[in-house]
């Protein structure tokens, strides 16, 4: 089964130091080995002008479970993890997800 590591990013202290430093996260994240496929998004703002649940998501699809796995354990996953925490001044969260539906 396909598997993902999505990082969510939880909106920042300050979304313009933020945005600067998001910019090389994909870039980072394609280098990391085994990815697929790399999908980077942004939260849309709520219509009622309430903070968002997350301001931003980096998803990195695998093969499956066996090589995200190896993946978190190579120099690229961890230049990428040590940038991740760096910018997440609001917070951040990363799960390995089982892809269980595709286009």
């Amino acid at each position: 089964m396909p598997t993902k590591i999505t990082a969510v990013y939880d909106n920042p202290t300050d979304p313009e130091a933020f945005e600067a430093g998001y910019v090389g996260q994909v870039d980072l994240a394609r280098a990391v080995p085994g990815v697929l496929h790399v999908e980077a998004s942004k939260v849309w703002p709520k219509e009622d002008g309430t903070p968002t649940p997350a301001y931003r998501l980096i998803d990195l699809y695998f093969a499956d479970y066996d090589a995200a796995s190896v993946a978190v354990t190579t120099p690229e996953f961890g230049a990428l993890a040590g940038s991740v925490f760096a910018i997440a001044s609001g917070g951040v969260r990363i799960v390995f997800a089982d892809v269980e539906a595709e286009k």
